[in-house]
């Protein structure tokens, strides 16, 4: 499942992906309020996608924050494992949090974890494949069919 941290984080970078071709940056408070996101847990999620590379901030009267990054170059991967972790169901199929688990007696001929490492490719590929800019596409499809 997807936590609250991620899909706030997701709410907000699209939210300054949205308003950022008004060159001007966009405050905290405006993303909190918009996006009905508590103002001090949006501070800190903002902190981390900075020093994570995602998105770059102003400092004084006229700053707020920025993407550093193209919306199709931020995936849905990168923010969900900057903030969740581990995306695989169980250890014992995570690429970057591999553990063995308990109860498994030979890895090789387990049937849960084949369909688990299954899953596990299925869903990174359909988060690696998909990005802001897909969002983003995405609601302007779905706003321009209520529009006619």
């Amino acid at each position: 499942m997807l936590s609250k941290k991620s899909k706030y984080a997701i709410n907000a970078l699209l939210y300054i992906a949205r308003h950022q071709h008004e060159d001007r940056p966009v405050l905290a408070s405006e993303i909190a309020k918009n996006e009905n996101i508590p103002h001090k847990f949006l501070e800190a999620i903002l902190l981390n996608l900075k020093n994570a590379g995602i998105l770059r901030s102003k400092r004084g009267r006229n700053g707020g924050y920025f993407l550093k990054m193209q919306a199709e170059e931020i995936s849905l991967i990168k923010v969900m494992r900057l903030f969740d972790g581990a995306i695989a169901l169980l250890p014992c199929v995570s690429l970057n949090y591999y553990d063995t688990c308990e109860e498994c007696k030979d890895e090789s001929t387990c049937g849960i974890r084949t369909v688990f490492l299954h899953i596990r490719d299925q869903t990174l590929e359909t988060l690696r494949n998909n990005n802001l800019q897909a969002i983003l596409d995405k609601e302007k499809e779905l706003n321009s069919g209520k529009e006619e």
